[in-house]
């Protein structure tokens, strides 16, 4: 069995010269969102779930994104709501959101 029940990696790159990436959506400010409502729910930590930083993970034409693990599942996300629907359904539930996913 894996560490993390699920490891939750946001792409958080900052390209130079203008060229599209996941920052400049908010990627940073929802990752820090992620986290905090998993440690509020209790949910974080060994066997539990890990949110964590990510370069870039090459997909910014479809960004922001994430991918969770082990699951090997990708999304994308625009606010608050999409992240709660992905903890809920998801991380919780162990039901894709296949709304969000890319």
């Amino acid at each position: 069995m894996s560490y993390y029940q699920h490891h939750v990696f946001f792409c958080t790159n900052q390209r130079e010269g203008g060229a599209k990436c996941c920052n400049d959506i908010g990627a940073q400010e929802l990752r820090d969102y992620a986290k905090q409502r998993i440690k509020s729910l209790k949910l974080s930590g060994k066997k539990k779930i890990r949110i964590n930083n990510a370069g870039c993970l090459d997909r910014c034409d479809e960004g922001p994104v994430i991918v969770v693990y082990p699951d090997e599942t990708w999304y994308t996300y625009i606010d608050k709501e999409d992240i709660d629907e992905i903890i809920e359904e998801h991380l919780i539930k162990g039901h894709i959101v296949e709304r969000l996913k890319i």
